[in-house]
């Protein structure tokens, strides 16, 4: 009986696992608004009435797709006492999750960009990464460790260089021969590189 009871909790775990999995890829490509349930369950290959025992809807299926996500940046800290350390570890992180879970963060930026109605239910998702960001960037002012006008500035410009998708075959027609450390480390070189003002920095080397 224990056993049979072991046998039906992984089936429905495995069950769960291929719903999402055929969501993500599905909310990815078509969006929110642009996938049925019955064609979540025809990628999951589960009948319809799966998705509703385990889930309960569609919007609950959304929803579950970001525990992931909560979870990873909730959790993370980071040693403020070396703040452009900080920096860096942040962003090569975001950027290797962002190649690891590029469908989940393609998701998550269409709905920021529609700003839809989701988006109140997501915000413990992606402002805990903004606020993170944005601890950082002050302690790196304070240390003086770069030189930028403005924190909010800086916040957009750092997370449009995160979010942005290296998997989009329209705007990258070319193939990147590239690791996701080596892609990782190129992105945080260019981005300490625009967070260092020349002028500032100049001053700075002629005093």
């Amino acid at each position: 009986m224990a056993k049979q009871i072991v046998n039906d909790e992984e089936k429905n775990k495995q069950v769960k696992v291929q719903i999402l999995h055929a969501a993500k890829h599905l909310f990815s490509k078509k969006g929110y608004d642009g996938t049925t349930v019955r064609q979540i369950c025809e990628e999951a290959k589960v009948s319809l009435a799966l998705v509703s025992y385990h889930f309960g809807g569609k919007e609950n299926v959304f929803y579950a797709l970001f525990e992931p996500l909560r979870e990873s940046f909730m959790t993370t800290e980071y040693d403020l006492s070396d703040s452009l350390e900080a920096l860096k570890e942040f962003c090569k992180r975001f950027i290797l999750y962002r190649h690891e879970e590029h469908e989940l963060i393609n998701i998550l930026q269409q709905e920021i960009v529609m700003n839809s109605p989701r988006i109140g239910m997501l915000k413990d998702v992606f402002l805990p990464s903004w606020e993170q960001l944005r601890v950082i960037l002050l302690a790196c002012m304070e240390q003086k460790t770069i030189h930028f006008p403005s924190v909010d500035l800086a916040i957009d410009f750092i997370m449009g260089t995160l979010m942005y998708s290296y998997h989009n075959s329209f705007l990258n027609r070319g193939s990147l021969d590239l690791t996701s450390e080596e892609i990782a480390d190129y992105a945080v070189r260019f981005l300490l590189q625009g967070l260092i003002d020349p002028e500032l920095k100049s001053r700075k080397s002629s005093l």
